[in-house]
């Protein structure tokens, strides 16, 4: 098969218009450049803004749920504005599009949480009734089960906004991605908290790049893609899609390797943070790991507590 490169003059990398998520677009062309030997200028980098993006002042919850941080970006590439667009997998739904695929992940990043206070550096020691920031229902229902005297408020934006929020006394303190952190060079900042803590998003750390069904394109990405993380995000994924999770639903998961074994962990909780069901699958099939945990969790109610 002729290589994409051959045939084509620029490989156009869509992507959101963040720091992080230029970061991640810059990230995916420089592996690129190294893994064909390419120029910069074969590159292009197209930015859009999605609706997660530009709808700032309501919870995603109150604007559509999953994709909004990939629509305009899905329509971008099915009209062929793109060649492929690069996503935090964390923000991709379980259902692609007609006609596109995820044809390459990246290694997975820290996959753990960072407590970010100008006052504390532990859970157990924010005061009682303190102010938390956050936008995720994930980590507003987990922070409650363990601690439900905080009082939750919304924190929507990137990660320089957040901070900035945090630094102008909306809230005592939020909640960052470790990876997101690491990619912006901030691996300094906050307090990491164990996946024991905070069970993290489904997919969160990884990198997903994602085109229109494209034998040569597909090829051209071979060498980015890392197997060990697609089988992790499988697993997950699959917990996700079966459970029915949308940006209304406190769902957490995490699949690792203990040698060719997939260690996998699950749970759904309420909004409130007061229910919790949690599960944990060890097996070598990652899509049948992640169908069995959420089929148990949906056996014991799961479905009542969203």
């Amino acid at each position: 098969m002729a290589s994409w490169f051959d045939r084509n003059a620029t490989l156009r990398i869509g992507t959101r218009g963040s720091a992080l998520a230029l970061a991640q677009a810059h990230q995916v062309r420089d592996l690129l450049i190294d893994a064909h030997g390419l120029p910069a200028d074969r590159f292009a980098i197209e930015v859009l803004k999605t609706t997660g993006d530009a709808v700032l002042d309501r919870p995603l919850s109150e604007i559509g749920g999953k994709g909004l941080f990939t629509k305009e970006l899905d329509a971008a590439l099915a009209a062929g504005r793109i060649d492929i667009a690069v996503h935090s997998m964390k923000d991709v739904p379980t259902v692609l599009p007609d006609g596109m695929a995820i044809t390459a992940v990246l290694p997975r990043e820290d996959v753990r949480d960072v407590l970010v206070s100008d006052h504390v550096n532990a859970l157990d020691a924010l005061p009682h009734g303190a102010v938390f920031g956050t936008s995720s229902l994930r980590r507003r229902a987990q922070l409650l089960n363990r601690r439900p005297d905080l009082r939750m408020v919304e924190f929507r934006g990137n990660v320089q906004t957040r901070l900035q929020k945090l630094a102008d006394g909306v809230a005592t303190a939020t909640i960052l991605a470790r990876a997101g952190l690491n990619r912006l060079g901030q691996s300094e900042l906050g307090t990491t908290l164990s996946v024991d803590t905070l069970l993290p998003a489904v997919a969160q750390g990884v990198i997903g790049i994602q085109q229109r069904h494209n034998g040569a394109l597909s090829e051209a990405l071979a060498p980015l893609h890392h197997a060990a993380t697609a089988a992790q995000v499988t697993a997950e994924r699959a917990f996700l899609r079966i459970l029915d999770g949308s940006c209304r639903t406190p769902i957490a998961a995490l699949a690792r390797f203990e040698g060719d074994t997939i260690q996998f962990t699950g749970e759904v909780l309420s909004p409130d943070g007061a229910r919790v069901l949690r599960t944990g699958r060890v097996g070598d099939d990652p899509a049948r790991v992640g169908v069995d945990a959420a089929q148990e969790l949906l056996a014991l109610g799961a479905a009542n507590l969203y």
